[in-house]
């Protein structure tokens, strides 16, 4: 059956734009050759001109250029349909990838809803909110413990500050008075040694020579203590 009907051929696949946009790429780029190609041919025709005389010669040298010249516009005219096909080409191009990112994003979103939606149902707002609340009691509780504990034993609550402050003041003018004289503080200030003969008024010892009371004519000579001589006997031969 086969030989008889022949074989169905399978269909190629319809062309891409990127398959499009090369196609009609390199079919510019062959007629910007031939474009350039002409191009080389009229400035060469018009260097002829230049050096030909006016005459039948210049005539069929001016025919030429001006059939160069005609085919050079079709040529650029065809470069620009081929072009403004690329440009259309590109933009439906750009298009189709738009259209393929929000395709992804979409579906990127769908599953970020689904994973979103399954998780917010392990997670109350009441539950927060509770747990606020208890974090709050807890801290309260927390400074009220900080301070009991750091309240002093010895230092009364019910202690004035301007009462304390009116001692200060007294106790800084005391100060001041004390270290009016030399400049230094009674309790800074070295000992002083005291005079006690002076404080005691004791009399002063005796020098040597005693005192001959008066009226006394025949005192006794002292001796070199300051005591009374004794008398020395004579001897008699």
């Amino acid at each position: 059956m086969k030989r008889v009907f022949g074989v169905k051929k399978d269909k190629e696949p319809p062309p891409s734009i990127q398959d499009a946009s090369d196609r009609i790429n390199k079919r510019g780029e062959t007629v910007d050759e031939k474009i350039k190609r002409l191009d080389a041919e009229l400035a060469r025709y018009k260097e002829q001109i230049k050096k030909t005389r006016p005459g039948p010669a210049q005539e069929a040298v001016k025919a030429r250029a001006m059939r160069v010249l005609k085919q050079k516009r079709m040529y650029e005219g065809q470069r620009d349909m081929l072009y403004n096909q690329t440009f259309n080409l590109d933009q439906v191009a750009f298009s189709a990838e738009g259209i393929k990112d929000a395709q992804q994003t979409m579906s990127a979103l769908k599953t970020a809803n689904k994973e979103l939606k399954g998780m917010m149902k392990t997670v109350k707002i009441q539950d927060i909110d509770n747990l606020q609340d208890e974090m709050m009691d807890l801290m309260d509780v927390s400074n009220e413990i900080q301070e009991s504990l750091g309240r002093s034993y010895s230092v009364p609550e019910d202690i004035d500050e301007e009462d304390l402050m009116g001692e200060l003041d007294a106790l800084e003018a005391d100060m001041g008075m004390e270290t009016e004289g030399d400049g230094v503080p009674a309790y800074l200030q070295p000992d002083r040694e005291h005079d006690l003969e002076a404080e005691l008024n004791l009399p002063s010892a005796p020098t040597g020579h005693a005192a001959v009371p008066a009226g006394r004519t025949n005192a006794q000579a002292d001796d070199e203590l300051g005591l009374p001589a004794v008398p020395h006997a004579s001897i008699r031969g």
